[in-house]
């Protein structure tokens, strides 16, 4: 018993072995990610299998725009995650009561002005990007329900977010697995007990978010020898407010301007037609599961560097910024095997049709190796984020999506134009994603060994 209430203790990062620590983190998170993933990928194989490849890439076409109209609550989440690690780091409990309650506050302003704005422009976004008729009353429908019920998607990731800044990634785990269990049981029983089609999906996923949230609260409202939650730091604070959007926003800019671009070639995507639309879907579901461990080493460095940071321990942040990286590194490799070995047997996963799986396992071939790339990126990028310098990772992110992707997306499918090929060939939207991956690690190994982000603490 005691050994299992140790792994929902904080864990306090600037003491031990940095590898271990971080590996300690990580791996709850990881599976917790994996989880989250689970949400869009069940919602993909239920539609596919129940509905029809319409509706797969229905629910597929949705996404870019659902991550730009998040992107509030991704600018909260990164600058709490970064404030609560460095007071932790630093034992202040009154600046930490203090971030946590404005938190709470501003998470709640955000999702009703998202609640709100999202829900009125999502039919014009998809029609700006020609959405096939066939499927854009399913797409709209879908969003419409998220953006609704979006305030377990908002309080879950900041409110987790809160909870990894204070070492403690295990408790999150814990309720994000619940919650999958429930998202997956209510689209069996929405979809292909009740008919639902894809609003269904979209209701049984917002359900699931809330459970999430809440479980999330309780956790943080019993963990009293840290900090206090009380109505008096739920005031919004000048301070606090203004350096929670002033360290989020860089990562709240850098998530819209890449969900703008994923928009914009989403309408080259969607000239390829259904077919190529699904298969898009099917390729960024098996992604998301590949890069989760990436995305998990990546925030396990930023509490890592947060914390150590705080503590003034700067030595230990860069032998930890080196293990992290290269035990992500090692990870990725293992990942890419992977997919390359199994990749039709994943594919089929979502479909039946032949066509359909050997589309899908050609494209995701050509994006296997960029995963061992983005191990660097995400890690390195995490430590500057942890150190409070959330600018760099942003400008790093805005110049390989905006100057490298798109131009090569485009550029390759114009020079490309045949009779066989009138729009161009097919292969511009993952070369052109694999091309800013390889540049960007590059230009993050760059600035982390400048060192400017050691001058950027809170």
């Amino acid at each position: 018993m005691e050994m299992i209430k140790k792994f929902f203790e904080p864990v306090d990062m600037t003491e031990g072995t940095p590898w271990k620590k971080i590996v300690f983190f990580t791996v709850p998170m990881l599976v917790g990610n994996i989880a989250q993933q689970l949400y869009n990928t069940v919602d993909s194989v239920v539609v596919g299998n129940y509905v029809g490849d319409n509706a797969l890439a229905a629910v597929g076409s949705a996404g870019p725009i659902l991550n730009l109209l998040i992107v509030l609550f991704v600018g909260i989440s990164v600058g709490a995650g970064i404030m609560v690690s460095q007071y932790f780091g630093a034992k202040e409990r009154e600046e930490l009561s203090t971030t946590i309650g404005n938190c709470i506050t501003l998470t709640g302003i955000a999702t009703i002005f998202v609640m709100i704005v999202a829900s009125l422009v999502a039919r014009p976004l998809l029609e700006l990007l020609d959405t096939p008729e066939s499927i854009i009353d399913w797409c709209h429908s879908y969003l419409l329900i998220l953006f609704i019920g979006s305030s377990g998607l908002a309080f879950y990731n900041i409110l987790s977010g809160i909870l990894r800044g204070l070492g403690d990634s295990m408790s999150a785990l814990v309720y994000l697995l619940v919650s999958t269990l429930v998202n997956i049981v209510l689209d069996l029983v929405f979809v292909a007990k009740l008919d639902m089609g894809v609003n269904g999906v979209a209701l049984a996923t917002v359900i699931a978010q809330v459970i999430s949230a809440l479980l999330c609260l309780f956790r943080l409202m019993r963990m009293t020898e840290l900090f206090d939650l009380k109505p008096a730091y739920l005031k919004l604070q000048k301070k606090h407010t203004v350096k929670i959007i002033q360290l989020g926003l860089p990562s709240g800019i850098t998530q819209a301007i890449f969900s703008m671009a994923m928009i914009v070639v989403q309408s080259l995507t969607n000239s390829f037609g259904e077919m190529f639309i699904a298969a898009n879907v099917i390729i960024m579901r098996v992604d998301g599961f590949a890069m989760m461990p990436n995305f998990s080493f990546g925030t396990a460095m930023t509490t890592y560097a947060g914390q150590n940071v705080g503590a003034k321990m700067y030595d230990r942040v860069e032998r930890g910024a080196k293990q992290g990286t290269a035990i992500a590194m090692a990870t990725s490799t293992v990942l890419t095997g992977m997919i390359l070995l199994f990749g039709k047997a994943l594919m089929g996963i979502f479909t039946k049709t032949p066509e359909l799986v050997e589309l899908s396992r050609n494209m995701m071939g050509i994006l296997a190796v960029g995963y061992i790339a983005m191990a660097v990126t995400q890690s390195l990028s995490g430590v500057m984020r942890g150190a409070g310098d959330t600018v760099t990772p942003m400008w790093i992110s805005i110049a390989t999506t905006v100057l490298i992707r798109v131009p090569i997306a485009y550029g390759i499918a114009f020079f490309t134009r045949s009779p066989e090929f009138p729009g161009g060939r097919q292969e511009c939207i993952f070369i052109s994603l694999l091309a800013s991956w390889v540049f960007g690690a590059i230009i993050t190994f760059f600035f982390y060994k400048r060192g400017k982000w050691k001058e950027k603490a809170v």
